[in-house]
């Protein structure tokens, strides 16, 4: 075929073959040692559910919430609405989001492990201050530290997972973030479950068990292997390119390598990557940074995290069936990401994440109209409707687990190229943030003032992110993550956005 030229796709399609190596038993270590750090993340939210059902931990600090529980004729949808309590859980999001910015030139210069690091020891002080918390400030600042955990934990372990794993299998070890996540939200409802019995003290247990994942984190991060990107980036060629040979079990990596050492070149070439994100050439990659996370959290996902135990206590469940809600919710959650990292490197991200949003838009739907014809004020629901609901909001996280849940961090984490990559990640982070704080610190608000609309309103944001995924969101299945920015240049909208030349475009830019 002398003579035919590629176009890009094919580029990388013929680039994506001649990458050699297999999956070492190595490189599957180096991915889970890793992603312990989304476990501490899901133990966080799972455990603040957690304590804020347990009535020792409302009468110690949040008096005011405590006494309203126990009215049995409060509004159902309003017993819980408390300032300070979202405050409990938000401040963690808006100490993270402040984090996330400080630890992008912490990656991108001193490599992914030194975030890592630094996010296991912020988790211990955080979980050591609140486990001895004596009042309200020293409770927040507990709180704050884990959230400077949160940041530099969510800048730096999805690109590390990102850059270590083989391109035809980086989608599932990347969702490895996301199963540690889901399993320290399990783990943390089954220590819920456990030390609610353990009055007086029991949610200091449940708090400060925090503590020892973050220890396995900070140890990990002395002990894991940088990534070769990041060791080539910072000047360490011959060690990078050891590493890469013992992640992929091979010496002949020379395709990858070169790739890599390529991607340096032009990293190094740019001092300011904050600002070359704003190029016109990384609009796409930018647009993808601030509106999947932003629509990760308006799933309303976290709002059932987060409060699990708080809607079924607002929903009748009482005593042990709270808990019982709780781990179940967790292991759907487990469950749904098994599926996902099974499958999300043979049907791609586009698949998972438009059938995941299908489902949940139905499931909220249903959750929805369940409430508003069958609960109200001074109403519980039937044990049938109950667990009908239970059924429903199960199946939902279901859909998130397999789709949103894993590819929210997935997909950014994989798409810039290297000379922003750490700053396009702490964007990510920061959106997702600042997302979550915002939703955690109205959701007890909305819930008493819409009730059951708010169900409504979740169901209209995933319709709205479903559409977007489905006509703007390529598929990056398989795609060197070096050679990534070929795919919008293929893409029916973005190429119209995009500058003919980009090398003439990147040379206009330095």
């Amino acid at each position: 075929m002398a003579g035919r030229s590629l176009g890009p796709a094919e580029v990388v399609d013929e680039r994506a073959e001649r990458y050699q190596g297999k999956v070492t038993g190595f490189v599957i270590i180096t991915c889970f040692v890793a992603a312990i750090g989304g476990c501490i993340f899901g133990y966080d939210i799972g455990v603040s559910g957690g304590v804020t059902s347990m009535d020792e931990f409302l009468r110690e600090f949040f008096h005011g919430v405590y006494e309203k529980k126990r009215h049995a004729h409060e509004n159902n949808y309003c017993k819980f609405n408390n300032q300070g309590l979202a405050a409990f859980n938000s401040l963690l999001y808006i100490a993270g989001l402040v984090a996330t910015l400080i630890a992008s030139p912490v990656t991108r210069n001193y490599g992914r492990l030194a975030s890592i690091i630094c996010a296991g020891i912020f988790y211990m002080i955080g979980a050591v201050v609140n486990a001895g918390s004596m009042n309200l400030p020293m409770l927040f600042f507990g709180r704050i530290m884990i959230g400077f955990g949160v940041g530099f934990e969510n800048q730096a372990v999805p690109m590390y997972l990102s850059e270590v794993a083989p391109a035809n299998l980086r989608g599932g070890l990347n969702s490895m973030f996301q199963l540690a996540t889901t399993l320290g939200i399990f783990s943390a409802n089954m220590v819920s479950y456990a030390t609610q019995t353990l009055k007086p003290w029991g949610w200091r247990l449940s708090l400060g068990s925090a503590a020892f994942p973050a220890l396995l984190m900070t140890l990990g991060g002395y002990f894991l292997p940088e990534t070769p990107t990041s060791l080539i980036e910072r000047g360490l060629t011959e060690r990078g390119r050891q590493v890469l040979e013992k992640l992929r079990g091979t010496r002949d990596v020379n395709t990858e390598f070169q790739d890599m050492v390529h991607a340096s070149v032009l990293s190094n070439s740019i001092k300011h990557p904050f600002k070359e994100i704003l190029n016109i050439r990384h609009r796409p990659q930018l647009v993808m940074a601030i509106l999947l996370p932003t629509f990760q959290i308006l799933t309303g996902v976290n709002c059932v995290l987060f409060y699990a135990p708080v809607l079924f206590i607002t929903m009748g469940f009482g005593g042990n069936a709270l808990l019982y809600s709780s781990v179940l919710v967790g292991a759907v959650l487990v469950l749904s990401t098994l599926i996902s990292i099974a499958l999300v490197d043979r049907l791609g991200r586009r698949a998972l994440l438009i059938s995941g949003g299908l489902q949940m838009i139905i499931c909220q739907v249903i959750v929805s109209v369940i409430l508003g014809l069958k609960f109200g004020d001074n109403k519980e629901l039937s044990k049938e409707y109950s667990i009908l609901l239970v059924i429903f909001v199960c199946l939902f996280i279901l859909g998130y687990g397999w789709s949103w849940g894993p590819l929210g961090y997935t997909v950014p984490s994989e798409i810039f190229p290297l000379e922003t990559r750490s700053a396009g990640q702490s964007i990510t982070v920061a959106v997702n943030l600042l997302m979550s704080f915002i939703i955690s610190q109205t959701f007890l608000y909305f819930l008493c003032a819409l009730k059951f609309g708010i169900f409504l309103l979740f169901a209209g944001s995933v319709s709205v992110m479903t559409i977007f995924v489905y006509l703007l969101l390529p598929e990056t299945k398989g795609v060197p993550i070096e050679e990534m920015t070929v795919i919008w240049r293929e893409h029916w909208f973005w190429k119209k956005i995009l500058p003919t030349n980009l090398e003439a475009e990147s040379s206009h830019a330095q």
